[in-house]
């Protein structure tokens, strides 16, 4: 069971809705259509309108896009229990099991274990279809930024 980050549910949900406004604020976002939501505790999920301009030369979705749809989901699913601290990805795996092609897209990830310096997440990438077309593990450290001084970390 993930720790509650805020010590209280109303503390963890504001630290939510201030993660999903950070996530929103991020440069990088403004080149992907794409809603971050962290329904609890050590869960988050984005949901992602995918374009052909993400298309290599073959007609499908670049391991780009895959790398940050799901780095997303785990590292903001494990940051969710985190409410001091930005963490930072170290590691990322990712496993392609089908191509993506336009249309919505969710990316779901979940903590896996940690709760002090290194933390595991894993996510997996849906397509409209339902069918998981991606899934990958990655490990996530405590920084030494803060979460409060971060432009875009504030409750909606």
């Amino acid at each position: 069971m993930p720790p509650d980050p805020g010590g209280t549910d109303s503390g963890a949900r504001a630290h939510f809705r201030a993660l999903e406004s950070l996530y929103a604020a991020a440069p990088i976002n403004q080149l992907f259509k794409s809603r971050l939501e962290i329904p609890e505790s050590g869960i988050a999920r984005i949901h992602f309108e995918i374009g052909e301009q993400y298309y290599h030369a073959g007609g499908a979705v670049h391991g780009t896009s895959y790398f940050k749809m799901l780095d997303d989901a785990a590292f903001y699913a494990c940051n969710s229990l985190v409410s001091d601290r930005f963490l930072l990805t170290t590691a990322f795996n990712l496993l392609f099991t089908r191509p993506l092609r336009a249309g919505p897209a969710i990316a779901e990830g979940k903590w896996v274990s940690g709760q002090r310096r290194v933390f595991v997440g894993e996510a997996r990438l849906i397509d409209e279809q339902g069918e998981e077309v991606a899934r990958g593990t990655g490990t996530f450290m405590r920084s030494s930024i803060a979460l409060a001084g971060l432009p875009g970390y504030r409750s909606a």
